[in-house]
């Protein structure tokens, strides 16, 4: 069936590694941190584990400088399932959080841009904005300079889904987590997902 608004195929990711994608947007000096799988993979110093897709944070009011150091790409809003172009210059929609960016010349996904809602100085969660922290304490820094959330923070993201592979990543983080870490992620799960099995192991 034809594709009248040309959006590409939703499975076709073809993933940067993260070195990649921390070269190609070396001359934004705002901040920004790789999330989800990958993050763990830099804090534990190797890939674990293939990744489908490579995720990373952004704040908004840095969007357009982003988005201009990854010109070569087309970006599209993905919001509830649905994937719209989001056109050079447009601002996307204020509930917007996720932007996928496409490379035309690979037919490829290479990176999941992700809207946070803190501040140059303070992380926030986004599901619960309650629970914040400064920002230097929660994103860290790889030898090459990469920089990634910290491991805490991202098994609070995946502990709402819990798919055989966030539960492998838990496993995996759960013996190396530093004490104040852990408590800060037993506390976080008590707060947003009471009687959560990783905070009784926590």
């Amino acid at each position: 069936m034809p594709n009248p608004l040309n959006i590409p195929d939703q499975n076709a990711w073809a993933s940067w590694h993260p070195a990649e994608l921390s070269r190609r947007i070396a001359g934004v000096s705002s901040p920004w941190c790789v999330v989800g799988g990958w993050a763990l993979d830099l804090w534990h110093g190797h890939e674990t584990r293939e990744h489908s897709d490579l995720e990373f944070t952004v704040l908004r009011e840095d969007l357009a400088a982003f988005r201009q150091s990854l010109a070569t790409l087309e970006f599209y809003t993905v919001r509830n399932g649905m994937i719209e172009n989001l056109s050079p210059g447009e601002e996307p929609a204020m509930d917007i959080v996720q932007i996928w960016c496409f490379d035309r010349s690979r037919q490829s996904w290479r990176i999941d841009m992700m809207i946070e809602h803190g501040t140059p100085e303070t992380w926030v969660y986004k599901r619960d904005p309650a629970i914040r922290r400064p920002r230097a304490e929660m994103v860290a820094l790889t030898a090459d300079g990469i920089p990634y959330l910290q491991p805490s923070a991202v098994l609070l993201f995946k502990a709402k889904y819990r798919r055989p592979k966030d539960e492998e990543d838990f496993a995996r983080a759960l013996p190396l987590l530093p004490p104040a870490e852990r408590l800060w992620l037993k506390n976080s799960l008590d707060r947003v997902h009471p009687g959560h099995d990783w905070a009784r192991a926590l």
